[in-house]
């Protein structure tokens, strides 16, 4: 439960009258990358903030600590359960709260606007409505737990390509009925404590500096109250974020704000009441998450909500998230579920089936203390030498971090070469960004290695690389392989995260290990505006001819009662920073289904991405599942519903085109830096709805275990009812989705949008009944002559479907 803030308001009084200037301007400013400066004359400590969408890193990119590591956010909404959301936010709070965290930057609620965007695994789905909902279930369940969600990116952030500059240009309308209206909707919700500008320009106003979007639309018309953060170096300008209204400046410690603002209201270039205002968010900010030593927190402790088994919550996830797209009859039965008992040889295929695809490449990436791979979690749960594996294709022909196999720390020395810290690592990667481990200072560092064994699965020979700029030493089984610099031409902070340079290759056999050895001195510049250790070991396993691997899987294939494929994106696909510039599988996959389903009737692909693929084979194979990047317990969940232990139980929260030349709304990249959302209101199954073209499957698609029949719906413009029954034989799982159809439209509308939906279950042969509200809001557009939200009257159908194409039900209502 959630105190009010009525009692927090006196105090904050006293205290912002107890602060001078400088003390008052450094509050607004990052004193590091993660945390705000403690003020011990006011009782207040140092407020810590962590990335999170899917697990809470903490202030360190470093696996000493590990992270639970849930399914990718495009897998919560595939749920459409705001319940399940507020339990994913309970958990992540819980963990924010072990590692020291106050304020957790997620949730990312900006929209699937193309499927080109690069972060969309990190956001929710192409529409606004269900965006919302689930975005308001996970902020509450963060912040029952007694921590602050950050609501991200403010606003029209829905592509990364040129994002720290791009002027987005979007028209009132589908600002205020697309890209506003979830945060919108949270607000009212769920009273989120935080939300951060985002690094766009919107009408040719950066974010961090938007008066008209923050102040008066935010705060003004919305009534937020809590603070408004900065994306990480988004705030340009110390004047115009202060008038803007970003409360925080991130990170530190040189940001526009701190002895920048003191300086600019002493010249009288600001208003000290505005400085004002912005402590005083900041400190109702620390009053809600208890670092206020003179006010108890939003949530005492002893109200805090009970312990989560964040492994079981993962895998549930996970289940509940798994999209059945296609599930095929074979002799008279779906192709799906398997039946455990009876299996005797089933042929797992594919790199990203031992080498698990679980999270999205940018600020997301977490270190779980373990993954379940889809190999692992099938070996697990089928009898024993029931599962042969082949590699068949790898998604990736660039080297990736050094990982299953190695062990590793990171040694850190100082300039004399004496060892000043030792730390275990997770993987070959160090990215230390601002910060460096306890009992480390930036000045004293001079070198880093990273150390340990490396026991190779597969004889042949090996390639080992580096990644980072500055000066390198590897060495492999006692062979120096380089010594030098690593040098990069272009944009030095792009340099350290650039791609991975292969420096040698050595002959190593399987199940003998080697040292191995990566020494590092880092650069330091004035040029680089945070202390950055950022580099890796990177590796390779022994090159294998492609196709000989293709013919090694069609063979298991071939004789194996069941094919199961697990396809996947990479890091160098989709990822923060960048956006995608076709919608393909990486390497040789779509081959590996297409002679693979050639061969066996019964073959099964499993997806891992985090938004749309073209899937060409799609029509050719048994089912498709569509897994997001199912986090930790990827192979776990994957064991359950393949064999019908769980249900799979999402819904598609984003189109799915065929090919990248149906998508109605491709554009990404900006023209003399300014991106028109020229489509207006049509994105996602709106613009869809409007072409001549057929998705691959729409909006809202997926089915399960079990069949249903919609036997009626009732009700009026609040509340509709529905019954259904579950005329399957077994327990299942349905997600009733209600869409609303204008008759003759006076405004140019789309044809159908999603009003209401809910998760319902039954029993084999029953019926129940579910009732959905109607929001108001369902039945207005934004007047962009008045400026207004405005009711527009007239006959509208009510449809209760199982997804955008495919009704079951329906009524009428009139507006008058």
């Amino acid at each position: 439960m959630i105190r009010s803030d009525i009692d927090h308001d006196a105090a904050i009084e006293a205290a912002v009258e107890q602060l001078d200037l400088d003390a008052k301007t450094s509050l607004l400013a990052g004193r590091d990358v993660w945390s705000l400066p403690a003020l011990p004359q006011v009782g207040l400590r140092s407020i810590v903030m962590s990335d999170g969408p899917i697990g809470v890193r903490g202030v360190r990119w470093a696996g000493d600590d590990p992270s639970v590591a849930l399914p990718s956010p495009t897998a919560l909404a595939a749920t459409w359960d705001p319940d399940l959301a507020a339990r994913a936010g309970r958990l992540l709070a819980q963990e924010a709260r072990r590692k020291g965290v106050d304020v957790l930057l997620a949730p990312t609620v900006n929209l699937h606007r193309s499927p080109l965007g690069g972060r969309h695994f990190e956001c929710y789905s192409e529409d606004p409505y269900l965006t919302g909902v689930i975005g308001t279930g996970f902020v509450r369940g963060v912040q029952e737990g007694g921590v602050a969600a950050t609501v991200k990116h403010f606003v029209a952030n829905d592509a990364e390509t040129d994002r720290f500059t791009v002027d987005n240009a979007v028209a009132a309308r589908p600002l205020r009925e697309l890209y506003l209206a979830p945060f919108e909707a949270i607000v009212r919700d769920a009273r989120p404590w935080a939300i951060m500008a985002a690094y766009n320009s919107v009408n040719g106003t950066t974010m961090t500096e938007h008066r008209e979007l923050v102040r008066g639309v935010l705060r003004g018309e919305w009534g937020f109250d809590g603070c408004v953060v900065s994306d990480w170096l988004a705030a340009r300008s110390t004047e115009g974020a202060l008038r803007g209204g970003l409360d925080i400046a991130m990170p530190g410690p040189v940001t526009v704000y701190g002895a920048q603002l003191a300086d600019a209201v002493r010249a009288g270039r600001v208003d000290e009441a505005d400085v004002d205002d912005a402590v005083r968010r900041v400190l109702r900010l620390a009053a809600r998450v208890g670092a206020l030593a003179a006010m108890p927190p939003a949530v005492p402790a002893d109200r805090l909500p009970a312990p989560i088994d964040g492994r079981a919550l993962a895998r549930e996830i996970a289940c509940r998230g798994v999209v059945l797209v296609r599930n095929a009859e074979l002799d008279g039965r779906p192709a799906l579920p398997l039946e455990a008992t009876g299996l005797r040889h089933v042929a797992v295929l594919g790199r990203a089936a031992i080498d698990a695809r679980i999270l999205g490449g940018g600020s997301a990436t977490v270190y779980p203390e373990q993954v379940v791979s889809p190999l692992d979690g099938l070996t697990a749960a089928l009898p024993d030498t029931a599962v042969t594996f082949a590699v068949g294709a790898d998604p990736s022909d660039e080297m990736g971090e050094a990982n299953t196999g190695f062990t590793l720390r990171a040694v850190v020395r100082d300039a004399a070469g004496e060892i000043i810290g030792t730390y275990p690592l997770p993987n070959g990667s160090i990215t230390w960004l601002g910060e460096v481990p306890e009992g480390v200072t930036y000045d004293a560092l001079h070198s880093v290695e990273i150390a340990g064994t490396f026991t190779p699965r597969d004889s042949g020979e090996h390639a080992f690389g580096t990644k980072g700029l500055g000066r390198h030493e590897l060495v492999v089984d006692g062979t120096v392989l380089f010594a030098g610099p690593q040098e990069f031409s272009g944009d030095q902070l792009e340099g350290f995260f650039a791609a991975p340079v292969e420096r040698g290759r050595v002959a190593l056999s399987a199940g003998r290990p080697v040292e191995v050895s990566l020494t590092y001195t880092p650069v330091k510049s004035a040029e680089i505006p945070l202390p950055i250790v950022v580099f890796g070991l990177a590796h390779s396993e022994p090159e294998r001819d492609p196709g000989d691997m293709i013919d090694e899987a069609v063979a298991a294939a071939a004789g194996a009662q069941a094919a199961i494929v697990v396809v996947a994106t990479t890091e160098r696909v989709e990822s923060e920073g960048f956006d995608r510039t076709d919608l393909e599988l990486p390497g040789r996959q779509n081959e590996l289904v297409a002679r693979v389903a050639a061969v066996n009737p019964r073959t099964i692909v499993v997806v891992n991405a985090g938004s749309p693929v073209a899937m060409p084979w799609r029509d050719d194979v048994a089912a498709v599942l569509l897994g997001w990047f199912p986090g930790q317990e990827a192979g776990a969940a994957l064991a359950d519903v393949l064999l019908g232990h769980r249900e799979p139980g999402g819904r598609l929260p984003t189109t799915w085109p065929a090919t990248l030349a149906d998508a109605p709304v491709t554009e990404v990249a900006p023209v003399d830096g300014v991106l028109p959302y020229s489509e207006g209101v049509f994105i996602g199954y709106r613009a869809w709805d409007r072409g001549d073209t057929v998705p691959a499957y729409p909006f809202g698609h997926g089915t399960g275990y079990t069949t249903w029949e919609y036997d009626s719906i009732s009700g009026d413009a609040n509340t509709v009812t529905v019954r259904l029954r579950n005329t399957g034989d077994r327990h299942g799982r349905e997600i009733v989705q209600i869409y609303l159809t204008p008759g003759d439209d006076s405004v140019p509308r789309p044809r159908r949008w999603l009003a209401g939906f809910a998760p319902v279950e039954a029993a084999a042969g029953t019926s129940v009944d579910i009732s959905i509200p109607l929001p108001p809001r369902a039945f207005e557009i934004w007047d962009e002559t008045s400026n207004a939200w405005t009711t527009v009257p007239g006959e509208y159908r009510i449809d209760a479907a199982r997804s955008f194409t495919d009704s079951r039900v329906a009524m009428h209502v009139t507006l008058g």
